[in-house]
This record gives C-alpha cells, sequence and structure tokens, in this order.
C-alpha cells in the first residue's frame, strides 16, 4: 500500500484534512484503529462553533477560530450538514466577574470577531428567559454557532472518498520507519509507505510523533463529563451559555443541539489515560452543579445519557501544525482541543497549504465535487414526501427507531454509504438510531439484524463500536 499522503486520525481534523487534500492529484489514504471515524474527541465534546474571541490573540487557536466560522458556513452547506447560528452568551454572576467579561470583549475584537457586546441583566432576562437569579450581565457573541460534529466528520469523510481518498479502519499504527524519501508505517493491516505523513491522532500525537523520535510534544489528557437530556428539554435555553472561563477551559456550558436535546457539561479533570472515557460521579455533580447555576431549572429527571470524552491538551497551550523539526516531510497536527471543531476547516486549509508546497508542482482535480448528497432525513419530512419516497422504496415505510422516527431505508443508506457504518453506533452516529429517549432498547436488535443481513456477515460477528464490544455471542464455542 502506497500513498502520497498518510492522515493518521479519523476524527473532525483527520477527515477534514483528507477532504481538503483528495481535491488535487494525489493518492491519499487516511488511517483509523478504531473501527470508523469520529471515535475519539470529536464524538464526545461540546459541538459548539465558537466565535473566537476566548483564544490568545495572535495564537493559531485565535487566527483559525475566526478563519473556521468564516469556512465552516460553506463545508456544512457543501457537505449537507445542519448548522446552526444561535449566538452565545458568557454570563457574569457577580460584579466582580464583569472586568473578565470586558477582557473577552476586548479580545475577541483584536482577534477579529464581529458584533461582541456586553449585555446586563434585563436584556440577558429577554432573551434568556430561564437563567439563574444571580447573572448580573453577559458577553453576547452572535457569529457562536453549533453542529454535530460526528455529522460534520462522516459528511466530510464520505465527500473525500467520493473524490478518491481511501479510508483504512481498524488500521493503527504500532511504529514508523523513516526512508531517504518516504515513510514506512508498520500497522496492523500491514505496511503502508507515504512521501507524507500527517499526525492528526489526537490524544494519541505526542507518542505518534515519538515514533520518528520527535519529543516535543506533550499532552495531557483532560477528561470531561457530560449530561444529553431529552428533548423536551431543549428551549430551556435559546442560546449557548457558558460561564467565565477559568484556567481548565471554558467551563460548564448548558446549550441546545441541533437535533433539539439540550447538552450539559462538560468538567475538566486532567488525567494520564488517554483512552479512558468512563463517566465519574464526581465530575457529572460538577457539570449538574455549575450548569443549574446557569439555568436552574436544568433537571437531571430529563437526562437520557451521560458520557465522557479527552480533550488533547497541550503544555504549549496552542495548536501544534507544522513540519516536524525531525523530518518536513512528517507534519504534527497536535493539541488540537478547543477551539478545535470551530477551526478544524481552518486547520485542513493550512496543512493542504504546508502540503502542496512540499510536493510542488501538484495540480487540483478537474472533476472534484465538493458536494455531498443529502442523506434522507425521513423525520423532517412532510406526509407527502413521506408518502413519495416509500412508493419508490417500501424499506422506508418501515420505522425501526419509534424515538427519533428512523426507518429501515436510512439504515441501509447508512451502511453502503461510502466509509459506511460497520457497527450500531455507527448506524446511530449516520441516522441517530438510538439516540432517543430508549437509547436503543427498542430498536437495537433490529439494527443488528440489518447490518448482518446487508454486510452479509454472521449476527454475532456485529459489534456496538468494533474491537471487543460484542453484542451477542455463540454458545456452542
Amino acid at each position: 500500500m502506497k500513498y502520497d499522503v498518510a492522515v493518521i486520525g479519523a476524527g473532525v481534523v483527520g477527515s477534514l484534512i483528507t477532504r481538503e487534500l483528495s481535491k488535487y492529484n494525489i493518492k491519499v489514504a487516511l488511517l483509523e484503529r478504531a473501527n470508523d471515524c469520529a471515535m475519539g474527541a470529536t464524538k464526545a465534546n461540546s459541538a459548539i462553533v465558537h466565535a473566537g474571541f476566548d483564544a490568545k490573540p495572535g495564537s493559531l487557536k485565535a487566527k483559525l477560530n475566526v478563519r473556521g466560522v468564516e469556512l465552516m458556513k460553506v463545508a456544512c452547506e457543501e457537505l449537507n450538514v445542519p448548522l446552526k447560528n444561535i449566538g452565545a452568551f458568557v454570563v457574569a454572576f457577580s460584579e466582580e466577574e464583569i472586568p473578565h467579561l470586558q477582557e473577552l470583549l476586548e479580545r475577541g475584537k483584536e482577534n477579529g470577531v464581529p458584533g461582541l457586546e456586553i449585555v446586563y441583566r434585563d436584556e440577558l432576562v429577554k432573551r434568556e428567559p430561564n437563567i439563574g437569579d444571580t447573572a448580573v450581565a453577559a458577553l453576547w457573541a452572535p457569529t457562536s454557532s453549533i453542529v454535530c460534529p460526528y455529522e460534520l466528520t462522516i459528511a466530510g469523510l464520505e465527500n473525500a472518498v467520493t473524490n478518491g481518498a481511501e479510508f483504512l479502519r481498524n488500521c493503527e499504527v504500532k511504529a514508523i520507519k523513516q526512508n531517504n524519501d518516504s515513510f514506512t508505517l508498520e500497522t496492523t493491516l500491514g505496511e503502508i509507505e507515504a512521501g507524507i505523513v500527517i499526525n492528526a491522532a489526537g490524544v494519541h500525537s505526542g507518542k505518534v510523533a515519538e515514533m520518528i523520535g520527535d519529543t516535543s510534544i506533550e499532552i495531557k489528557p483532560r477528561r470531561g463529563d457530560y449530561y444529553l437530556l431529552d428533548k423536551s428539554q431543549g428551549a430551556l435555553a435559546f442560546s449557548t451559555i457558558f460561564q467565565c472561563p477559568t484556567k481548565m477551559g471554558k467551563g460548564v456550558l448548558v446549550s441546545p443541539t441541533v437535533d433539539g436535546n439540550l447538552i450539559v457539561g462538560p468538567s475538566a479533570i486532567e488525567h494520564d489515560d488517554g483512552d479512558n472515557v468512563e463517566t465519574t460521579a464526581e465530575g457529572l455533580e460538577t457539570v449538574y452543579t455549575s450548569a443549574i447555576k446557569s439555568i436552574p431549572a436544568v433537571s437531571l429527571r430529563n437526562a437520557i445519557t451521560s458520557f465522557s470524552g479527552n480533550r488533547a491538551h497541550c503544555t504549549a497551550d496552542d495548536f501544534i501544525i507544522g513540519s516536524s523539526e525531525k523530518n518536513k516531510n512528517f507534519i504534527n497536527v497536535a493539541g488540537i482541543e478547543s477551539p478545535g471543531l470551530s477551526s478544524a476547516p481552518a486547520i485542513a486549509e493550512m496543512v493542504t497549504g504546508i502540503v502542496t508546497e512540499l510536493l510542488g508542482d501538484v495540480e487540483k482535480k478537474s472533476a472534484f465535487n465538493p458536494l455531498r448528497p443529502a442523506p434522507v432525513r425521513f423525520r423532517e419530512m412532510t406526509s407527502t414526501q413521506r408518502a413519495k419516497l416509500v412508493e419508490k422504496n417500501k424499506a422506508y415505510g418501515r420505522i425501526i427507531c419509534r424515538c427519533e422516527t428512523i426507518t429501515e431505508g436510512e439504515i441501509i443508506d447508512a451502511i453502503h454509504a461510502p466509509a459506511g457504518a460497520r457497527d450500531v453506533d455507527g448506524v446511530k452516529r449516520r441516522t441517530r438510531a438510538g439516540m432517543g429517549r430508549c437509547q436503543g432498547g427498542f430498536c437495537g436488535s433490529k439494527v443488528v439484524e440489518i447490518l448482518a443481513r446487508e454486510l452479509n456477515v454472521p449476527v454475532n460477528t456485529i459489534t456496538k463500536f468494533g474491537g471487543k464490544s460484542d453484542i451477542m455471542y455463540d454458545k456452542t464455542k
């Protein structure tokens, strides 16, 4: 397996980099150690496209955040991914915190963030009637938006594969050998040769860099716990509600999601195991007590799930993007914590610029298609539209997930899409089957049956999320 460029890590950054590279006449592969894309921080974050007022002026975080906001709208339109511009408030809960809002305002202006203003309690309550009684003022950021991070990742990857890139799942990089003009990657799928390697491995980017002797990257995983609340709670906040940030991050937020739920979190717990995503009672308690300070009506009786994810916090406190000092053809894309999602399209643009400069005379594809067709979203259709669809294909007339109104036809589409679903969680992320109140209690077994049938594999080989996440087993063996 030989490629011009190998991208390690299929999170939102790796996937959008791969899509951007697929615009050129080069051979590109995206390597992912898990059974699907979006399996790290991308599937467990706040889903906010930040306006860009928090990052230190002059930093890569600041520059790429603001540029990312510009590019995100275009990317979501091309990829048919929902993006909602709902704005954000950073709330001060005492007079002593108001100077911090002023500092964020000035920082945002320096970063080039438009429309920022400080509003006081009377105006804040008009816009957010459920805000806490102790809120005295807030910074308003109108360019802040929400997006589904894993849907963006899946869409970007589908478009990249459609345009000629390859997606190699269950492909963990074990070692990297440097040759005269290329790299040999020893992986669980065998040896892969690439002229350029892009290290977008998230919390493991430091370890991947060490494979070529680059010890400059120090990543401290920072685990964040979240609650996801039922859609009945979605109207408790109309915008994203932040509290004043601390040295540990932007703090606990309360925000609607693009699908109408309410998300609250995250906590911020530094630890040493980047693969540990277990929620903790301590972390979830921190999330809840902080959330009710912002929106007292938040109720855990309406929590439908809790989860956690690891942020790739870098001790340099900024994104690390550029050629390694050990080898110019090895490009580090590390320390991509918040505002990593917001910056992802701009990071892809920047990294592609580095790659094309290294490659020299490389042409764009005349046949590149930036558009990813919109998937069927049966739940959003009118009765007339549904009837016409079912008339063409009866599979769209069979509801599998009652909570989210997801049909068998949509699940089949997700399995057979470019870089399609191979496990239950893969179907869940692509269609929302299992995302509702019962969390797959009704539809889970049916999704397993459909996966086995469409992939033509034994039903007991279907997993929840790859690896050893077996759902059933053969008692005779």
